[in-house]
């Protein structure tokens, strides 16, 4: 892998978020801190592949990570997706006028 792919990845949230796995990993951190041996096992990852992706997710700030004895625990960071939501929220309203549409539609069915 080229270092300019590698940047490509790692680059934002959006295209941190592009990977499933990665997405994964997030909604399991939305629920609280992980160690990485338990996220693996329960995403059925091998433990490499595990620590790289929370890297990528560290790297463009969706995750954080704390010492806590000998285990590091992963969080969600969720501050990194602002980016991505302020994104998504712009396609807010043509969703509300598409669906205001089809309730208009669905009551001159029913009036038939």
């Amino acid at each position: 892998m080229s270092a300019m792919a590698r940047a490509a990845t790692t680059s934002d949230a959006f295209n941190a978020i592009a990977e499933p796995q990665r997405r994964d990993i997030l909604a399991l951190l939305r629920g609280g801190e992980w160690p990485v041996t338990d996220l693996a096992q329960e995403l059925g990852l091998s433990l490499p592949g595990t620590s790289k992706h929370l890297r990528v997710l560290r790297e463009v700030g969706l995750a954080r990570v704390r010492g806590a004895g000998q285990q590091r625990l992963y969080g969600l960071d969720a501050r990194g997706l602002r980016p991505v939501h302020e994104w998504a929220g712009g396609f807010e309203q043509f969703w509300n006028e598409s669906f205001d549409r089809l309730d208009v539609y669905v009551r001159e069915l029913r009036n038939r």
